[in-house]
């Protein structure tokens, strides 16, 4: 693991002369951690080789560290294959590696620019959830709790912690939309006509309609336009079935249902989980998403209580 041959650009990009990283290991060339990856890389490469169909001729990438004369570890991008002898065994490795210090540091500068905007647009899911809590307060709790919970299920789900975070977030907002709904009809004591009941269908349009113009980088106009649709077509506002309910609104309809039975409600006393959980396992899979159901009924019987998130907001 010795060099052969070393391309007089190497004085330039790691400050070595010719003659110098002639005499260079590679285990001096690379920055430690580097190197194991590296031979690691080369160990199963000779496996590889024994395997039926392989291209002998392959080339591989690799991005390591290499150390600079002066000490310093620079990025580089290497692009590797093996030479190989007349019995077509790999004799010598032919490496070209590339600078990509410029690069590092733009994927750092784009990673914390996306990392400031999404600051930015969790502040503004904050903000619009506080304006709901500014005009009542007991949708507010509502939410809070329907996004614990939705959080909760997604993480039981198996859902990556990128979609956890913009379920929760829309959990936070997914009634927005009610600030077009006259107060007295969201603190209605009594159950509500007919017409009163069609105003209050119109909040999940009211919110996408909001949020649309936000540029997050999750579906959270699109979960909440959608969160009280249903499987079977039943739901509202705009009736879509089965696939056509995004995972994020699938999850949402869950949390959300057994939040507003298990809880109290202006015009009644809290039904309890039980109840709620009953309703879930009744519609499983004709309302419902079966799986979500299931990951729902799974976190109850962990130990989640909704009572404690009550407690804690």
């Amino acid at each position: 693991m010795r060099p052969t041959y070393v391309s007089p650009s190497i004085e330039r990009q790691l400050g070595y002369t010719v003659d110098e990283a002639m005499t260079l290991s590679m285990e001096s060339l690379f920055a430690p951690d580097s190197y194991q990856r590296a031979m690691q890389l080369v160990a199963a490469e000779l496996v590889r080789d024994e395997i039926p169909g392989v291209d002998p001729g392959r080339t591989e990438l690799l991005e390591v560290e290499l150390v600079h004369r002066d000490g310093r570890h620079v990025p580089f991008e290497i692009h590797y294959s093996a030479l190989r002898d007349a019995d077509g065994k790999p004799a010598e490795i032919v490496a070209i590696a590339r600078d990509i210090t410029s690069r590092r540091a733009a994927e750092q500068f784009r990673a914390a620019s996306a990392q400031r905007m999404l600051g930015t647009l969790q502040q503004t899911v904050r903000s619009l959830a506080a304006l709901g809590e500014m005009r009542d307060s007991y949708t507010a709790a509502h939410q809070q709790r329907v996004a614990d919970l939705a959080h909760v299920i997604g993480t039981a789900f198996g859902l990556d912690a990128h979609t956890l975070q913009g379920l929760k977030s829309a959990g936070l907002i997914h009634d927005i939309g009610k600030v077009r709904v006259p107060a007295e009809i969201l603190t209605k004591p009594g159950g509500l006509s007919f017409a009163e009941s069609e105003i209050m269908k119109t909040h999940p349009a009211v919110g996408y309609e909001v949020l649309s113009g936000i540029d997050f980088p999750w579906p959270i106009a699109e979960a909440v336009f959608q969160h009280h649709e249903r499987l079977d077509g039943s739901g509202y506002p705009r009736g879509l079935v089965d696939s056509q309910i995004i995972p994020e609104a699938r999850i949402l309809a869950v949390a959300d249902v057994v939040e507003a039975i298990a809880s109290a409600r202006p015009y009644r006393a809290a039904l309890g989980t039980g109840v709620a959980l009953r309703e879930i396992s009744s519609h499983k899979g004709t309302l419902y998403d079966a799986s979500v159901v299931d990951a729902c009924i799974k976190v109850f019987q962990g130990g989640y209580r909704l009572e404690k998130q009550a407690e804690d907001d």
